[in-house]
């Protein structure tokens, strides 16, 4: 199904009219803590299994991978009040990213990129009488320039995690969920795994800290925001902490087509099984973390990063590459508040840290693991409400056996090893609906190579909910 680019404009405006509304609480969720919000559409509302994907940041505005609360045009006319009653919500909101070379590459340059986005999600139990069950569709709109690219930064993690996937219009989310019991759900539809395993949020700039970690690395079959993909996915709670979780979605590079379609039918290459199972804790103290382990096997085949089709190295022969039967990894992901409140399974104020581990194949994964750290600080200057203070380092690691292929290789300006990034930033939200994220990025070794200078990237991270 394709849509005329005027029908599409007049669908997003019209979905941008009124905020998202809340599904289960009518009143304004200001007051709320953020993230814990009915109001996210890539997570059920309060009457699901919680799932967020931070415990830390209290703001969703400038998360490209969140819906983000009501913001602008707020309650206007009490809209946003009948259709939460009715059991509608609505949400949009443009997510910018800018970005300066002080350092690095080989010319200054600025450029800005960003998001828009806008989504419904229906309350099918007020609806249509269907207990436990809800729908969500989500439109994303992406525009803009790449700092990377144009200032030939030569980096493996984009300074601008908004920019990719095409700057174009997509259906990112068009699913249906369905609590069958109060520890079983499911959930069925275009959606990606990202959503659902190794979930982080994306407060950094850095795609070395955003979202599900897998999808950094092994990108061309584990498809984040705001690529979607037939899928199927079951979540069991087991108790109040524990859970296991698993899903099948369908491997379709058609899908990184940049043409607008509700779901391509055909060319499926394979099936993305992943399985996580996750613990949530609270301390005596009050502090909330959360512990998620899991991996993944891919039944499609891959090209080998140093066979050939005759076990000899490709550098050599130049023939095809080796084709391999199935591809894998697994992920490791610890969040805990440290100092602080919480509030409803949500750190409000104090230090909280954060880990994340992905390891994929060696023999098809041309970056093979990534390694993330950092924290955040909430509540730094007193007299600033809903201040945050991130911090992160990050490793990226080109595949050793990637660089033994290019040790074999004369013409080879540069063997790779691993990229090192670090970013630091500061969001304020002068006004409900404005979120302000200034930053700085540096990152060593670029492209892995360790004679390449260094990048230093100054950062303005913003968001404008509607």
């Amino acid at each position: 199904m394709r849509m005329t680019s005027r029908s599409i404009l007049t669908a997003m405006l019209l979905t941008s009219a009124v905020p998202v509304a809340a599904q289960t609480d009518t009143t304004t969720p200001a007051n709320k803590t953020a993230g814990g919000s009915a109001t996210d559409t890539q997570h059920r509302p309060s009457t699901g299994v919680r799932r967020d994907s931070d415990l830390s940041p209290s703001a969703l505005t400038a998360d490209t991978q969140r819906t983000p609360p009501p913001g602008l045009i707020g309650d206007w006319r009490e809209i946003r009040t009948r259709l939460a009653r009715r059991g509608i919500g609505v949400t949009a909101r443009y997510a910018s990213e800018s970005g300066y070379n002080v350092a690095g590459g080989d010319r200054k340059l600025f450029r800005e990129t960003g998001q828009f986005d806008a989504g419904v999600l229906l309350d099918l139990n007020q609806i249509a009488g269907l207990k436990g069950g809800a729908f969500q569709a989500t439109l994303t709109y992406r525009r803009g320039r790449d700092l990377g690219l144009d200032a030939n930064l030569g980096v493996l993690q984009q300074v601008q995690e908004v920019y990719g996937r095409g700057q174009t219009l997509r259906l990112t989310q068009f699913w249906y969920e369905q609590r069958l019991s109060d520890a079983v759900e499911i959930k069925l539809g275009r959606t990606n795994p990202g959503e659902d395993f190794a979930v982080f949020s994306c407060h950094f700039q850095n795609l070395s800290f955003c979202g599900a970690q897998p999808g950094n690395l092994v990108g061309d079959y584990w498809y984040n925001w705001p690529i979607s993909q037939w899928g199927a996915r079951i979540h069991v709670a087991l108790g109040d902490r524990f859970y296991v979780q698993t899903a099948a979605y369908e491997v379709n590079p058609r899908n990184l087509r940049k043409d607008f379609v509700l779901g391509h039918f055909h060319g499926a290459t394979g099936v993305l099984v992943p399985i996580e199972a996750g613990w949530n804790r609270e301390d005596a103290n009050g502090h909330v973390g959360a512990v998620k382990v899991g991996g993944w096997l891919n039944t499609a085949d891959g090209d080998d990063v140093y066979l050939d089709v005759n076990r000899r190295p490709i550098a050599i022969t130049g023939l095809d590459p080796l084709r391999r039967g199935a591809r894998y990894g697994v992920f490791f992901n610890l969040q805990q508040q440290l100092t602080g409140t919480s509030k409803d399974g949500k750190s409000v104020t104090g230090l909280s840290v954060f880990l994340n581990a992905t390891q994929a194949d060696r023999a098809t994964s041309v970056t093979d693991n990534q390694i993330a750290a950092g924290l955040f600080y909430k509540g730094l200057v007193p007299w600033r409400p809903g201040d945050i203070l991130g911090l992160a380092v990050a490793r990226t690691n080109v595949n050793g056996r990637v660089a033994r292929g290019q040790l074999l290789d004369p013409a080879r300006p540069a063997v790779q090893d691993a990229e090192y990034a670090g970013e630091l930033y500061y969001s304020v939200h002068p006004l409900d609906w404005l979120e302000l994220r200034p930053n700085l990025q540096i990152v060593h070794n670029p492209g892995g190579v360790h004679d390449a200078n260094d990048v230093a990237v100054l950062g303005m991270k913003a968001a404008v909910t509607l």
